[in-house]
């Protein structure tokens, strides 16, 4: 089974890792090009890359797939299975057609549930109390290919998208050997999606950041989490942007405006449209994350209204 594998961030590394523990032959690695990373802006390898070097394995980074060039190159590695997982590319059908057994993909959600670009943030912002990975065939709609095997994940009221992130990219190296496995038996069923239940995971912005303290707090606290570690979910602070990583409901409530911080209890709550957060990491400009109780000791905070 020659199999080439297209991925590039962090997400992806348990998987190729898995591969390149199996019996499997992984005989290319398609990632992302370097990119400026740092504050020096120096041209980084993409984690992909990084373990795929380590490995001596081939790397290919196209730009696109619109060159000629570019599909002759995938021909000649005379694959099996392409198996991608957030690569960062749209695949031209003529790429999902060059592997004899086509194309796969490892994504963060139970589909049709949260197809598109941002579906571990989205389904713990939108309240769902499991996740998962699905295997899919890859076709040329968005997330849309029929699903070869599904595994769930619970959502915790403590996971943040980080710690999602990570358990499901050991979820998804485990499910993606079981289905090549498969393939390799020639056992592999597929199930169409039910285009009727189809969510989208729209793209992360940073506008989104921005915390309402009208807004309820187990929005709030949903929000927080789901947008660790990326873009932060963020206030002010007498006049400084606070980034808040972590939070908690606090069951209690605040006889006081909406954003309005309570520390009697020695915890940085703050009143909500309905109910309290409390917010259990935050960040200062040029300063440490820090847990709300440390914030408070360096902080006369009792009082005081968040946000603009």
């Amino acid at each position: 089974m020659k199999i080439v594998f297209a991925g590039t961030p962090e997400f992806a590394v348990p998987t190729l890792q898995a591969l390149l523990d199996s019996p499997f032959e992984v005989c290319a690695v398609y990632t992302q090009p370097d990119r400026p990373a740092g504050r020096g802006r120096k041209l980084t390898p993409s984690p992909v890359k990084q373990l795929a070097q380590t490995r001596q394995i081939p790397v290919y980074q196209p730009e696109h797939f619109k060159s000629p060039e570019s599909l002759t190159e995938l021909r000649r590695l005379n694959a099996d299975l392409l198996v991608v997982i957030a690569y960062g590319l749209i695949l031209p059908q003529a790429v999902i057609d060059t592997p004899r057994l086509g194309c796969i993909n490892v994504h963060g959600s139970l589909l049709p549930r949260w197809r598109g670009a941002a579906p571990i943030h989205r389904a713990l912002m939108a309240g769902d109390t499991k996740t998962g990975i699905t295997i899919m065939k890859v076709v040329k709609k968005l997330d849309a290919g029929d699903m070869l095997l599904k595994t769930e994940c619970p959502i915790t009221d403590t996971d943040t998208s980080s710690s999602l992130h990570d358990k499901l990219a050991k979820m998804g190296a485990e499910a993606l050997i079981e289905v090549v496995e498969q393939y390799q038996r020639g056992t592999v069923r597929a199930e169409p999606q039910d285009e009727a239940l189809v969510t989208y995971a729209h793209k992360l912005d940073k506008q989104e950041s921005v915390l309402d303290w009208k807004a309820p707090a187990a929005e709030l606290d949903r929000k927080i989490r789901g947008l660790n570690a990326w873009p932060v979910a963020q206030t002010t602070f007498g006049g400084e942007i606070l980034r808040v990583w972590n939070s908690a409901l606090a069951h209690r409530p605040i006889s006081a405006e909406p954003g309005t911080i309570d520390s009697t209890e020695h915890e940085l709550d703050v009143a909500t449209g309905d109910g309290t957060v409390r917010l259990l990491e935050v960040q200062l400009p040029g300063g440490k994350r820090v847990a709300g109780k440390d914030f408070l000791n360096a902080h006369a905070a009792h009082g005081v209204k968040l946000g603009l």
